[in-house]
């Protein structure tokens, strides 16, 4: 199920407020500040701080 743009336009990184880019593979938003990488299950982003992990 593909994410669609306006809802991409946004959201942001609900730990440092900066843009989200969502993965190749559509698994995740990946903040392009802090690098946390916020999951996407079955089409809906788990905007969670805690869900997060930092992508290296």
């Amino acid at each position: 199920m593909a994410m669609s743009a306006e809802l991409l336009e946004i959201l942001v990184c609900p730990a440092c407020k900066s843009k989200l880019e969502l993965k190749p593979d559509e698994s995740g938003l990946r903040c392009v500040s802090c690098h946390r990488l916020y999951p996407v299950r079955d089409g809906i982003p788990v905007m969670l701080i805690d869900e997060a992990k930092v992508d290296e």
